[in-house]
């Protein structure tokens, strides 16, 4: 990690346009530090580096968070296949008046976001463990996920989830278009957003997605 990684931190929030206050910055930084810790024992990540992980972790998620804001101010989102967190521990962190279900299959990773979720404080998260097509909740106005399916797979696992005019936010590396042409009739996709995320040299973007309105 560099010198002062508080600073980095906030250099790349900066360049995002992303509003990153004290308070937020050092829940970032502990929880990245509670990943490197967890991680030396239960591989959470197979990122190892600290500032590898600034950068394809925090970085990476942190420039969802303009799109995110514009969508959703205020509500219920779900992370499907969190794993470590990502980008659910992120979201909550920095917006308080969106509360975050993390889901995920992996027991370890469940008792590691409820361990964040402690020590943070973060009220507006929580975990839970099993498969996400077996969740029974209240609808979601946001779903996403990172790396976790395809678009066809992960729409249609968590359809029942998401609300009349909920959308699916999906993070991906280059734009994926076999997946969106091979997304369902009921499917639509609206938004794809490309995203420049400080320190990766990487293509990274959004596809946002609803069911599809009739008429």
């Amino acid at each position: 990690m560099t010198a002062d990684p508080r600073s980095r931190l906030q250099a790349i929030a900066d360049e995002l346009g992303v509003d990153l206050g004290d308070r937020e910055g050092g829940r970032l930084l502990d929880y990245l530090a509670l990943l490197q810790r967890w991680n030396a024992v239960y591989n959470l990540t197979a990122v190892r580096d600290p500032e590898a992980m600034l950068v394809q972790h925090l970085a990476d998620c942190l420039a969802v968070m303009p799109s995110l804001r514009r969508r959703l101010p205020a509500g219920r989102l779900l992370d499907v296949g969190s794993g470590g967190g990502l980008p659910g521990v992120v979201i909550a962190s920095l917006i308080d008046e969106v509360d975050v279900t993390c889901v995920d299959t992996v027991g370890k990773k469940v008792a590691f976001l409820r361990q964040v979720a402690g020590v943070l404080g973060l009220r507006n998260l929580k975990a839970v463990h099993g498969r996400v097509e077996t969740l029974r909740s209240e609808p979601f106005e946001v779903i996403t996920s990172r790396a976790f399916a395809s678009l066809g797979d992960f729409t249609r696992l968590t359809e029942g989830l998401l609300a009349v005019d909920g959308a699916w936010m999906a993070l991906k590396g280059r734009v994926p278009g076999a997946e969106i042409a091979a997304l369902p009739a009921a499917i639509e996709m609206f938004h794809v957003e490309p995203l420049e995320v400080p320190g990766l040299d990487a293509q990274r973007c959004l596809v946002w997605m609803r069911k599809r309105r009739e008429g």
